[in-house]
């Protein structure tokens, strides 16, 4: 008996551990297409961003929004990839995004040039000080830094950063890094 109560408290200690670190998060959106999918499960890294100074541009982030969650109360969780970081001078043009003069390649995204209306055109926008500037994958259905409504993410709003897919099964692993210094 004393054998299955330390292997109780082992097991209960190691997933407090991991709960502290790993996030599990479910896609709920097609905002992410075609790198992810609505109902992937996700694993996001809570220690990412505690000991680094800043995210780098590239990474995808889950962060907590301004937007009411009617299903949740509370404020909405977002998962966006990180286009611009502090100081940077973001534009938009018939929907290609230039970050500091130079169009950035973007392998990423499910249509090249694709927008949604509202906040299409964006000219020389400078990211505020320890705030990110987030966009969605798939652009023409993305609420993101584009909209007023969500705006740049203050970086203390970052839970972490979505590192690993754990479902579907056949596209298990880790997400592909297009992060950049």
């Amino acid at each position: 008996m004393k054998e299955f109560i330390k292997d109780l408290i082992i097991a209960v200690v190691i997933v407090v551990a991991i709960s502290m670190v790993i996030k599990p998060t479910i896609v709920k959106e097609r905002s992410m297409q075609p790198t992810l999918y609505e109902n992937n499960y996700l694993f996001v890294n809570k220690l990412t961003y505690k000991f680094k100074e800043h995210p780098n541009r590239g990474d995808i982030v889950v962060f907590k929004s301004q937007l009411d969650d009617d299903q949740n109360g509370g404020k909405k969780l977002l998962i966006k990839r990180v286009i611009g970081v502090e100081g940077d001078i973001i534009t938009i043009d018939e929907g290609y995004v230039y970050r500091n003069g130079k169009k950035i390649n973007e392998p990423y995204i499910k249509t090249q040039g694709a927008t949604y209306d509202e906040g299409t055109e964006i000219v020389g926008y400078q990211v505020p000080e320890d705030q990110v500037f987030c966009m969605g994958d798939n652009r023409e259905y993305s609420l993101d830094s584009r909209s007023a409504d969500v705006g740049t993410v203050s970086e203390k709003n970052i839970i972490g950063k979505a590192f690993f897919r754990l479902y579907p099964f056949n596209e298990i692993g880790g997400l592909s890094e297009y992060s950049e210094k």
